[in-house]
C-alpha cells in the first residue's frame, strides 16, 4: 500500500507499506549487489545507519551462489539476515552492462558469465523465477537498457519489446505467488519505463505500462553518460505519465544533486553504488565539499571527516587514522568510509522527508545545493 502524506510542487512525502514494513520516502536503497554492502557492512550496521530497504542484484545471486541455494535457506532475507524490505534488481541492466558478452532476442538474453564464462539464458520468465527464489519484497521486471545516444529506431523496437517482456513478467509472478512453496507471496512487481533521450517514446511509454496496473514503476536507462541536465529534462516530461498513487523509482541514481532533483520532480526511490564506491576509494561526502583522504594534507589531521557528523566512524575516528588504514590496505578504513557515506545518504533522505512533512522542502534543497555542489575540498 502507497499512501501520500504530503506534497510540496511535484515532490511527495509517502508511506510504502510491504510485507517485509513500511518504508517512508523519499528513500535511497543501500546497495548490497551480492547480498552484502561492499566494504564489510553488515545487515546490523545497516539498521544503525538508518537504513530502510537494501537492494540486491538478480543476476549477480543467480551466478552465485545460485538463487537455487537461497530459496533452499529460506530465501534471501534469512540468506543475510535483514528482516526489512529488500528490492531485486532484474537482471536486465546486464543486458546494457555486459554488452560483449550478450545476445539479445525475442525469448531474452543469452550471456556468458561474467564470473566462468559459462552460458546463461535470462529471459522475464526466468528472471521472475530467480527473483522468485530469491523471495525479495520488490521484483524488478526484465528489461532491455538501450544506450542513451542510440539511434531512434533501435529504442523503439528495444522499448516496444520491453513492454511484451513486461506483460509476460507479470503473468509469469502472478503464476509464481501461487504457488505452494514459493518463498514470499506477497512479493511485487515493478515495472521499467524506457526510452534512452526520446521524450516522445518515454511517455508513450509510461502510458502503455501504466496501463498494466503494477504495484509500482521506475524510470531506468538514466545516468548512464547522459548530460545531468537531459536526465532533468526527461523526468519532467515522463513522471507525470506514471501512476501518482504508486512509487516512483529512479535506478542507478544517484548523486546527492541528482537525488535533490530528482524528489523536486517527484521521485520516490533511489539507489547508487556511489556512496559505498567511493568510500572504499576515501572519497568522503560532507556538506563542506568532499574530503578525498589519500591527499598528503590530512595525514597530521586529527578531526573527524565531519565536525557534528553523527556517524560511528565520525563519533571516534580521525582522518589521520582512516587515511592510515586505507594506506595501509587494512579493510577497517574501507568499512568506516562506507558507514560515513551511506550515513550521510540516508541523513540527508531523513532530512529531506522531514523538510516535506514541514513544508519547507524548496528552501531545504536550495541550500543543499549550495553545500553539495561545492567544488572545493575540505
Amino acid at each position: 500500500m502507497y499512501k501520500i502524506l504530503k506534497t510540496e510542487g511535484r515532490a511527495k512525502r509517502c508511506e510504502f507499506t510491504t510485507v517485509h514494513g513500511t518504508v517512508q520516502t523519499p528513500v535511497f536503497m543501500n546497495v548490497g549487489t551480492a547480498a552484502a554492502i561492499k566494504g564489510a557492512v553488515s545487515s546490523v550496521d545497516l539498521k544503525d545507519l538508518g537504513c530502510q530497504i537494501e537492494l540486491s542484484n538478480t543476476y549477480h545471486l543467480h551466478v552465485r551462489p545460485g538463487d537455487e541455494v537461497i530459496k533452499k535457506l529460506g530465501g534471501i532475507h534469512r540468506f543475510m539476515a535483514w528482516d526489512r524490505p529488500i528490492l531485486t534488481d532484474s537482471g536486465g541492466f546486464q543486458v546494457f552492462s555486459l554488452a560483449s558478452l550478450r545476445k539479445i532476442k525475442e525469448e531474452g538474453v543469452y550471456f556468458n558469465s561474467h564470473v566462468d564464462g559459462r552460458k546463461i539464458f535470462m529471459g522475464p520468465e526466468q528472471s521472475m523465477q530467480i527473483q522468485s527464489n530469491l523471495g525479495s519484497t520488490v521484483a524488478m521486471a526484465f528489461d532491455e537498457c538501450p544506450p542513451s545516444l542510440a539511434e531512434k529506431q533501435y529504442v523503439k523496437e528495444s522499448v516496444d519489446r520491453t513492454t511484451r517482456w513486461l506483460v509476460r513478467c507479470k503473468a509469469e509472478m502472478e503464476r509464481l505467488c501461487a504457488l505452494e512453496d514459493t518463498v514470499n507471496p506477497d512479493q511485487m512487481l515493478f515495472g521499467i519505463n524506457q526510452g534512452a533521450v526520446y521524450p516522445d517514446i518515454r511517455i508513450e511509454h509510461a502510458k502503455r505500462i501504466s496501463d498494466l496496473d503494477l504495484p509500482g514503476y521506475s524510470i531506468g536507462g538514466l545516468a548512464v553518460g547522459e548530460p545531468n541536465e537531459v536526465m532533468y529534462s526527461i523526468l519532467d516530461e515522463v513522471v507525470p505519465y506514471l501512476p501518482q498513487n504508486k512509487p516512483t523509482y529512479l535506478m542507478g541514481v544517484g548523486t546527492p544533486r541528482d537525488i535533490l532533483e530528482g524528489v523536486y520532480r517527484g521521485v520516490d526511490f533511489f539507489d547508487c553504488v556511489y556512496p559505498s564506491r567511493n568510500g572504499r576509494h576515501g572519497h568522503l561526502y560532507t556538506d563542506k565539499g568532499t574530503v578525498r583522504l589519500l591527499n598528503a594534507k590530512y595525514e597530521l589531521d586529527d578531526r573527524p571527516i565531519e565536525e557534528g557528523c553523527g556517524c560511528s566512524t565520525c563519533r571516534t575516528y580521525s582522518r589521520a587514522y582512516i587515511r592510515h588504514l586505507l594506506k595501509a590496505k587494512e579493510m577497517l578504513g574501507m568499512r568506516l568510509c562506507v558507514i560515513h557515506n551511506l550515513y550521510y545518504y540516508n541523513n540527508m533522505m531523513r532530512e529531506i522527508r522531514d523538510a516535506l512533512d514541514e513544508g519547507r522542502f524548496a528552501s531545504y534543497m536550495k541550500s543543499k545545493l549550495e553545500k553539495v555542489s561545492a567544488d572545493n575540498e575540505k
